[in-house]
């Protein structure tokens, strides 16, 4: 193993820990041959092979499974090792390393930039995730803090929210509900829901949000971007439940409104969340205390969202006493 290198086991853990080359590739924005290629090096260096294949899965070979908790000692030591020296260097300097899920992109590098103003030589490592890979992430110790909105149950975590995260359902300024006022729940029942990924944060907290009714939605299509859902409603393919947080821009452009249905927007939370042994480096415990104070007012400012005006909904045409009503509303358009 003289000539084996820290990338080659970094690309075998990606690979170990999904079983799929193609899913390590992504993990890495790396191509999947590059992977391949890394893999089979690493083979060669450790003179045995390394996964197998049984029918249609892939496993480790016990070469494999000795390989891969060697490498999580090494990969372990070197993030303790960093930390130290980060320590070393104080607020002032060293890397802060934060994972969130996808809704945060839309507004968590501005979180970053406000925290840098105050603290400059920070350097910022920021990965986006969905819940798997942020899990992921937690769980090998590849981050400092990660957020998100569920926290793990099944993990020695500590837990802390630090701001409200409303979810609404948005659906084509066209559409039959669009403006009409106080939509009942079981009115969506018959309205065909375009949604993010089976086991995504959002598919969860559509879950607890709608609870027994959840069984009775029609999730016509199931997609891992945000994006690409917000096209395919402004498209008239359905509606969606999606984070406020992800919507301010379409609402300005009003590619798409906000439905007003009863008991919505549903409130959840933002949690930041990190593995309670962490010894968190002094940038990364600042920038704790920093979004634990400020990051509720800060994110209401970046991303302020206000059910009451045009851009957040659209005005109300009539009220709807019931869904027998919703349904001669969308016949009549």
């Amino acid at each position: 193993m003289r000539h084996v290198t820290l990338r080659q086991l970094r690309v075998f853990l990606a690979a170990a820990r999904s079983m799929n080359f193609s899913r390590a590739a992504e993990e890495l924005h790396l191509t999947q041959p590059a992977v391949s290629t890394q893999i089979k090096e690493l083979a060669t260096g450790v003179g045995l092979p390394l996964f197998e294949r049984i029918g249609r899965r892939s496993y480790l070979t016990p070469a494999g499974v000795e390989l891969q908790q060697c490498a999580k000692a090494i990969v372990q030591r070197l993030r303790e090792t960093e930390d130290a020296l980060a320590q070393l260097k104080g607020v002032t300097g060293g890397q802060l390393n934060v994972a969130v899920i996808s809704a945060g992109d839309y507004f968590f590098p501005r979180v970053l930039a406000a925290f840098g103003a105050s603290h400059p030589g920070i350097r910022f490592n920021l990965t986006v995730h969905n819940r798997e890979g942020l899990l992921h992430q937690l769980a090998d110790n590849l981050t400092d803090l990660a957020v998100m909105v569920r926290p793990p149950r099944d993990m020695d975590i500590i837990a802390l929210p630090f701001a409200p995260h409303p979810y609404v359902i948005v659906a084509a300024p066209d559409h039959p509900l669009a403006g009409v006022r106080q939509i009942p729940r079981a009115a969506l029942n018959r309205e065909r829901f375009v949604q993010r990924e089976h086991g995504s944060d959002t598919w969860n907290s559509m879950r607890e949000v709608f609870g027994r009714q959840f069984s009775r939605l029609d999730i016509a299509m199931q997609i891992q971007s945000t994006e690409t859902i917000k096209q395919a409603v402004v498209a008239g393919m359905g509606i969606a439940f999606l984070s406020a947080h992800t919507l301010s821009l379409d609402l300005l452009a009003g590619n798409l409104v906000v439905l007003d249905v009863q008991d919505f927007p549903a409130m959840l939370s933002w949690y930041l969340v990190h593995n309670r042994t962490k010894r968190l480096p002094p940038v990364a415990a600042a920038f704790k205390e920093f979004l634990l104070r400020e990051g509720e007012p800060l994110i209401d400012r970046l991303v302020h969202f206000d059910l009451r005006s045009p851009a957040g909904a659209a005005r109300a045409k009539e009220p709807v006493k019931g869904s027998r009503r919703a349904n001669q509303s969308r016949k009549s358009q």
